[in-house]
């Protein structure tokens, strides 16, 4: 199976994200599109876009920076609630079609502002029964004319959606990310998902992660191709290992002291919980994997960091592959000055 590498492009309303530099037009659209661009230029399949209310809309800007790319290919963060089944169902199928099949998508279920944009999502397992139904319905639209499907959350009457996203190969529609560590999340990409995307564990438990996911897609009878897995995580590369981690160390140390680093936001889900309970197991696990982050700064995604040169950071990556990881999405600030580096050192050593 072909590997895919993804970045991670930051849409946000306040510039310094994660150490970004701060400047006015941190999220303009030429700022943006010099992101994709370098994307393309540097051998990256495209870049992950987050989700969240009071930041740029994801689709929007997914779309603008389709429209000024050739290759790159958003992956576009959505939340079911913000948006109804068939409309984006139908959104995504065009800017898919206007792309020529270049849209990916990551469901996302954790809590946000919700009253703000008037949503309610209630307690954990309504949010995740609501995300199956949302899935579901999308998956539907995407494949077949004249869908009905009367759910406890989302109905649709004979539904078609046009146009069609675009059919290549084994592709039948935009892939489906989600991610979630909870059981009820874990049941949803079981069933409903192509890709289980995780954050930066360690290998012992992505490895008993995916055996389950495995066994719970075979018990609960799966009817879609067979669950496909990645990973979200920081690659701090550097020309040598000594370096790598003493930039790392400094790195940690600003993000003690300033306050560009942290995410309001900060929620502990099952996800999040994971990943500061690493902390508690040491501050390096397997090789390289820095668990120190976690303790400072903005949680979630990109908390733990793969450090070391180009060849420390590619084996590590190789372990996840052998594991039965395809999907990367990495990151590293400042942002664009990664893509080029992690594009001309690490990248090459992937493939």
């Amino acid at each position: 199976m072909s590997l895919e590498f993804l970045w991670y492009i930051p849409n946000q309303s306040q510039p310094g994200h994660r150490g970004e530099p701060v400047t006015a037009d941190h999220n303009s659209l030429a700022t943006l599109t010099s992101h994709a661009r370098a994307l393309e230029e540097h051998g990256w399949g495209g870049a992950l876009l987050g989700a969240g209310w009071g930041r740029p809309d994801t689709f929007t800007v997914a779309t603008a920076l389709a429209a000024r790319t050739t290759t790159f290919q958003p992956l576009i963060a959505i939340r079911p609630g913000y948006w109804r089944p068939a409309n984006f169902a139908s959104a995504a199928a065009t800017l898919d079609h206007l792309t020529g099949g270049r849209v990916l998508v990551n469901i996302v279920s954790g809590k946000d502002n919700l009253a703000a944009y008037g949503d309610s999502e209630g307690d954990q397992a309504h949010r995740y029964a609501r995300t199956k139904e949302f899935l579901r319905i999308v998956r539907k639209l995407w494949t077949e004319e004249d869908v009905t499907y009367h759910g406890e959350h989302f109905s649709v009457t004979r539904s078609t959606v046009t146009p069609r996203p675009v059919v290549r190969g084994e592709r039948r529609h935009p892939r489906l990310y989600f991610g979630g560590a909870s059981p009820a999340a874990e049941e949803v990409a079981a069933t409903e998902a192509d890709v289980q995307l995780f954050w930066g564990e360690p290998l012992d438990g992505i490895a008993e992660r995916i055996d389950r996911l495995k066994s719970f897609s075979e018990k609960l009878k799966r009817e879609h191709p067979p669950l496909e897995f990645g990973l979200r995580v920081t690659t701090l590369v550097r020309d040598t290992t000594d370096q790598a981690w003493a930039d790392a160390e400094a790195k940690v140390a600003q993000t003690a002291t300033d306050a560009t680093f942290r995410d309001p936001n900060r929620l502990v889900a099952t996800g999040q919980q994971r990943l500061l309970d690493l902390a508690a197991r040491g501050e390096v696990l397997d090789s390289n994997l820095y668990t120190t982050p976690g303790r400072f700064g903005g949680g979630g995604a990109g908390t733990t960091w793969l450090v070391g040169s180009a060849e420390d950071v590619a084996n590590s990556l190789r372990r996840y592959q052998e594991l039965g990881i395809t999907h990367f999405v990495l990151s590293d600030t400042p942002y664009l000055r990664e893509i080029e580096r992690q594009g001309r050192w690490l990248l090459p050593l992937l493939r």
